[in-house]
């Protein structure tokens, strides 16, 4: 016969048990972006842990696409809000229209020559599929009806290390949405 606590022990464990195995068996939803990193353009690594506690804005990128222009919306994002905490990260990818063909250096001469980027930009990844980098995998598994569509798709995450908000590539940089949510995100504590 079981008593009261061994049976509570038996409906308690049974009722984990199967959160416990979806996470073990890859449930990156509970891991915080700052679990990450990229390969920097520059050839070293971004690692997101280095801004834990800070929110980002990692936006996937494209030189040769009628959003290229919000290179400069980011910079002056970056410029504005850096200070206070806000890192933005550049995430070149030729998965939309073939509108990131080049290498490091064409790269390059796009965003920090002709747009006058100064914030972090990634080696050129895959942001949708199977192949998609392990960031945008997990971006995929907690907002699967916001994964990026186009280039200049932008997540912010919060200091939490979570999506705190998402706005697809129509939305500028300095759109209200995106500027009042970079606030909400730096006075969370």
């Amino acid at each position: 016969m079981m008593n009261r606590r061994t049976m509570l022990t038996a409906m308690l464990a049974g009722t984990l048990a199967p959160a416990t195995r979806a996470f073990a068996e890859g449930g990156m939803s509970r891991i915080p972006a700052y679990a990450f990193s990229f390969a920097a353009l520059s050839g070293d690594d971004i690692r997101l842990a280095a801004f834990a506690g800070k929110p980002l804005l990692v936006v996937n990128t494209a030189s040769l696409c009628g959003y290229t222009p919000q290179y400069a919306g980011l910079q002056e994002l970056w410029n504005e809000f850096r200070e206070r905490g806000l890192t933005v990260i550049g995430v070149p990818s030729n998965d939309f229209g073939g509108q990131e063909p080049g290498g490091t250096s064409e790269i390059t001469q796009t965003a920090h020559h002709q747009y006058g980027v100064t914030f972090p930009i990634t080696a050129k990844a895959v942001v949708v599929g199977a192949k998609a980098h392990p960031f945008y995998k997990w971006a995929a598994e907690a907002r699967p009806r916001e994964v990026p569509r186009w280039n200049f798709h932008k997540y912010l995450i919060g200091r939490d290390g979570y999506i705190a908000e998402v706005f697809p590539s129509a939305v500028e940089p300095a759109d209200t949405r995106i500027k009042t949510a970079i606030a909400r995100a730096l006075a969370d504590s």
